[in-house]
This record gives C-alpha cells, sequence and structure tokens, in this order.
C-alpha cells in the first residue's frame, strides 16, 4: 500500500492569485468550452458546412489535450515559484475531476456504442472521486491536514486522460 502525502496547512504559502491558481482556473472554465465543442452544433452556427460533424471529435480532443497538458505546467508553475497553496492542492484535483467527467458525461451521446461502458465508468468515477474527496475534506476539518496528490492518483488521472483522449480520436484510429 502507498503513503498519502500529507503536509500541514500552515506550511503552505498564503497567496490566492498566484500563476499556477490562475492556470487552474483558466482549466476549469475551458472544460464548457470542451463540451461545447464536443456536443453542440457550432460548425453550422458558424457557417462552415464543409467542416464535418466528425471533425468535432478532433476539435474537441485537440481542446481535451490543451487542458490536459495544463494541468502539468500548474504543478510546475506553484512547485518551481515555490507557491504551493491549499486553493492548489484542493481545486487542481478538481479541475481534473471536472475535465474527466465532463468528458465522460459529453461523451455518452455521442459514442452510443459505448454508452453502457461509459456509464459504469461515470459511476465509478464519481464515487471513487466523491469517496477521496470526502477523505481529503475529513482530514483538512479533523487535524488541520492538507492530503496533496500522491503518485497513484497522477497514474490515474494520467490513465482517464489517455482513456478519453482514445474515444474522442476512435473513429480516428480505428479507420482502417
Amino acid at each position: 500500500m502507498h503513503k498519502l502525502q500529507v503536509e500541514a496547512a500552515p506550511q503552505v504559502a498564503a497567496k490566492l492569485w498566484t500563476p499556477a491558481n490562475i492556470v487552474t482556473l483558466i482549466r476549469i472554465c475551458l472544460v464548457p468550452v470542451f463540451v461545447v465543442v464536443l456536443l453542440s452544433p457550432w460548425p453550422q452556427w458558424f457557417h462552415l458546412p464543409d467542416l464535418a460533424e466528425h471533425s468535432k471529435s478532433l476539435i474537441a480532443a485537440a481542446i481535451f489535450v490543451l487542458i490536459s497538458c495544463t494541468d502539468w505546467l500548474d504543478g510546475y508553475l506553484a512547485r518551481s515559484r515555490g507557491e504551493v497553496t491549499d486553493f492548489g492542492k484542493f481545486m487542481d484535483p478538481l479541475a481534473d475531476k471536472f475535465l474527466i467527467i465532463g468528458a465522460l458525461l459529453a461523451a455518452v451521446p455521442v459514442y452510443e456504442e459505448f454508452e453502457w461502458a461509459l456509464i459504469i465508468s461515470l459511476l465509478v468515477i464519481v464515487f471513487r472521486e466523491l469517496a477521496v474527496s470526502s477523505m481529503r475534506l475529513i482530514a483538512k476539518n479533523a487535524q488541520g491536514l492538507v492530503i496533496a496528490a500522491a503518485l497513484p492518483g497522477k497514474i490515474k488521472t494520467f490513465s482517464q486522460c489517455i482513456f478519453v483522449l482514445l474515444l474522442l480520436l476512435e473513429e480516428y484510429i480505428f479507420a482502417f
């Protein structure tokens, strides 16, 4: 079993508007953009009839990759600048949850052939995330501890991002 990385809350930077936290908030704001690109008839809105309906998933995949890569960027900024905050420790994993859950929710109507698998995946992910978030809040409230993300959680998030990306690119990957 792995050890949880637990840090005392008073040892972290007190600043809220750090570059890392701003990147995290931008990530959260980009999740609805990703969902709208995947689900809405935006090519018709912009009078782009040549843009085939299947190109939407490719564009959505590019936005998904951008949002996923900014996850690394905010962590790098926080550590390299010595600006790790409780806000960032809480919001960074929450931004990941918004992205993955938003992507899977948006994918259900788009990828009907995988509907049952997506719904089961969603349920497992949502219940797991609620349990982990509850545990973090209990630790924070009970003993003032902030539980930072550990390597297994980072591997889980990376795996989920790869799964969503493969799902978005499914028609391109399996076209041959």
